[in-house]
């Protein structure tokens, strides 16, 4: 058996960019002494070696060049320069269902794409039961694809590539297809590649389960390769990326109340950096584009953060650890009681949790015009794994009326990343026992 089973040497993927049409013609036809276009590379002198049975993770920003380097180990793309070495029959889980032609019915895409990746007739008659077992699409298998649903038209795809058999998988965000339940069958059906020595290759942006299945992961930022390494070290380093502090020092935990002067001419919305970019915590945030903010502008909430144990400002948290919650809130008027919030809700907007300073008996009794203050709510991540959305507010009573002084509904993405998740919206950390009657 061969050392290893994917082995990309100094590959580069270099796509010309055009500002028009006609520049694109011009070159077309050789018109012009000097290009018409501007070089971009998706990869840049990228080197990736798999052993043999291993399942190796790749992670990065949008744009990294994961999807790029997975199509061109699956030679769905040629690389500009350098070369890649394939060992083993791949089956890819890249883009679901394309070569699928929309007018056969399931069971004729089913010989279509066995063909195209190689096997005979007679081989793709002995898997069709496991293929139609795992699709469970019941007669819907022999009707034109363009009738089916989009959950069923992935059910069909994905159970034709994983039901190929291949001594390397190639995925690439294709376990969190169709309903909850083919999921657990899709992470079923991975794990027993895994058990059986099969070579992997992960692309996901669920950290959870990279940490859960990765034997080794590999971190790319703009086409290069950042790191590699244990699963925990790159997820670690990919958080830092992912709010622009690869580089950056720690900042040190931010408890106590700010007393700088702020200018009284400044837009305090929160979709405007403050003057200072390098003492703004928000800045490594990237705000919701349809955040829901407003307020009667007696309070403006000036910044904000998300840290994690380590006290790292970040948008991933691990479940299970420690993190903290910080507003920072100016005051345009006095105010008796002002409230203090934060609330989580699931990417359905149900609100999954939250708290403010009332509940928690931690009152302001006056604030005056011009004072800043901050608050910070700390508290262990019990949710399950997945995206949520973060809001904050500054709201308070005034002459018994509920009053609202700046709210931001739906202000970040946050993701919670776990090895582990039960049932429902948070884990209620059973110890569990287990024993033998006699």
């Amino acid at each position: 058996m061969e050392e290893y089973a994917i082995r990309v040497k100094n590959v580069s993927k270099m796509y010309k960019l055009y500002d028009r049409n006609k520049d694109r013609l011009i070159d077309a036809f050789g018109l012009s002494k000097t290009p018409r276009y501007h070089e971009h590379y998706a990869l840049h002198n990228l080197n990736i070696d798999v052993k043999t049975g291993e399942c190796v993770g790749i992670i990065g920003t949008n744009g990294a060049g994961k999807s790029t380097i997975l199509k061109i180990i699956t030679g769905v793309l040629n690389p500009t320069e350098g070369e890649v070495e394939i060992n083993g029959r791949i089956s890819a889980l890249l883009e679901l269902g394309a070569g699928f032609n929309m007018e056969y019915t399931g069971i004729e895409n089913i010989y279509l794409n066995g063909t195209m990746i190689g096997f005979s007739r007679e081989e793709i008659d002995k898997k069709m039961d496991d293929i139609l077992a795992f699709a469970d699409i019941g007669d819907f298998v022999y009707q034109p694809v363009k009738t089916y649903s989009s959950g069923m038209f992935v059910r069909l795809a994905f159970a034709v590539a994983i039901n190929i058999e291949p001594e390397i998988l190639i995925v690439d965000e294709a376990l969190s297809v169709g309903d909850v339940f083919f999921q657990a069958k899709c992470y079923h059906k991975f794990e027993e590649f895994k058990k059986m020595g099969k070579t992997i290759l992960f692309v996901s942006h669920d950290l959870g389960s990279v940490a859960k299945y990765c034997d080794r992961v590999i971190l790319l930022n703009h086409g290069q390769k950042q790191a590699e390494g244990s699963p925990k070290e790159m997820i670690g380093l990919y958080k830092k990326l992912l709010v622009n502090q690869l580089d950056e020092q720690v900042q040190q935990t931010v408890n106590e109340t700010i007393t700088e002067s702020v200018s009284e001419s400044q837009d305090y919305s929160i979709t405007n950096e403050q003057t200072d970019n390098s003492a703004s915590w928000k800045s490594h945030y990237e705000i919701n584009p349809s955040l829901d903010e407003y307020g009667n502008g007696m309070a403006h909430i000036i910044d904000f953060a998300v840290r994690d144990e380590s006290g790292l400002i970040t948008d991933a948290i691990e479940k299970g650890t420690t993190f903290s919650i910080t507003s920072k809130v100016k005051f345009e008027e006095k105010i008796q009681n002002p409230i203090f919030t934060f609330t989580f809700k699931n990417v359905h907007g149900t609100a999954i949790t939250g708290t403010n300073t009332m509940y928690e008996n931690k009152n302001v009794d006056v604030v005056y015009p011009g004072d800043i203050y901050t608050c910070t709510f700390t508290q262990e991540m019990n949710l399950q794994g997945g995206e949520y959305l973060l809001s904050i507010s500054c709201t308070g009573y005034r002459e018994g009326e509920f009053v609202v002084y700046h709210r931001l509904y739906d202000l970040i993405n946050i993701t919670v990343i776990s090895e582990k998740n039960t049932v429902g919206f948070y884990d209620m950390n059973s110890q569990v026992k287990v024993e033998k009657v006699k």
